[in-house]
């Protein structure tokens, strides 16, 4: 039709014979959640890693799958690099991280600091079967996952292939850029079928240690404009606190190092909230409830 662009097509979905195996290994494993956004650099695995401890802090066993293979920091952030995997008759034993936290990340497999990830699709794809299926998790309330950004291979896995993904956590900034990305990975999980249960703002605004004062600076907040335009809740507001980026250095997780401060409230309110949408019956994937 004359004024309109080529259609887009998502990938075909090709069942892939491990799902069955991943299936049986998350049956003790009441809630999957992945955390993603539609562009790197907005802090989103100091979310994941930040609301897998809170999480934590609330009386839920929890583990950490760290599937940013490029990139893996969650273990710099949670100050727990390396450790050494230990595999036994039941499988890979996750890294133990503060409070008791099970990880798992790449990281932990990489030779040194400077040893590149040089992976097409299909490595990564059994990359993220072997995190499932090869790794000991045990009972778990909760299982999140650390996105890649974007919509590339590993978001089309774990859209397509991996059962019990109860929901999608979408991390953005205040941006219009971010706004335009997020958006898209929006419907990109809508479109798979999976459900998006919050977004979350980060960087929403400055935080001032010295006064105690939170002060908008960054311009109108993308969080709200997503939950309104793809009816989805905005789970929270995170400001901007400068020791963020030192204790993500150091390995001092920030929600144990600073407990009392709006960023730490923000995640405690974030991971509530996530807590009491999955307890929904619309929370949970076909998939884990059939």
């Amino acid at each position: 039709m004359e004024g309109r662009g080529p259609s887009i097509r998502m990938p075909p979905k090709i069942t892939d014979p491990r799902k069955q195996a991943a299936l049986e290994k998350l049956k003790n494993v009441k809630y999957v959640v992945a955390i993603t956004s539609g562009k790197g650099g907005v802090g989103k695995s100091f979310i994941a890693s930040n609301l897998a401890l809170t999480l934590k802090t609330l009386g839920y066993e929890v583990g950490l799958m760290d599937i940013d293979f490029h990139g893996p920091s969650a273990p710099k952030m949670l100050g727990i690099r390396g450790q050494r995997l230990i595999a036994l008759s039941g499988g890979i034993q996750p890294a133990q991280g503060p409070l008791g936290l099970k990880v798992m990340s790449l990281d932990f497999l990489l030779e040194d600091d400077d040893t590149p990830v040089i992976w097409r699709g299909p490595i990564k794809t059994t990359a993220i079967f072997q995190f499932i299926t090869d790794v000991s998790w045990g009972n778990l309330d909760f299982l999140v996952i650390d996105m890649p950004p974007g919509t590339g291979d590993e978001a089309i896995t774990v859209a397509q292939e991996i059962p019990k993904i109860d929901g999608v956590v979408f991390v953005t900034i205040p941006s219009e850029v971010s706004v335009l990305v997020v958006g898209r990975s929006i419907m990109f999980y809508k479109r798979l079928g999976k459900r998006p249960i919050g977004v979350v703002e980060n960087m929403s605004a400055f935080y001032c240690p010295d006064t105690g004062k939170t002060y908008k600076v960054f311009g109108k907040g993308s969080g709200r404009i997503l939950s309104e335009k793809y009816g989805i809740p905005l789970l929270a507001e995170i400001p901007l606190d400068p020791r963020i980026s030192e204790a993500n250095d150091e390995g001092r997780p920030y929600v144990l190092a600073y407990p009392e401060t709006p960023v730490t409230k923000s995640f405690e309110e974030m991971a509530r909230k996530i807590a009491e949408i999955l307890k929904t019956p619309e929370g949970r994937s076909e998939e884990k409830t059939g």
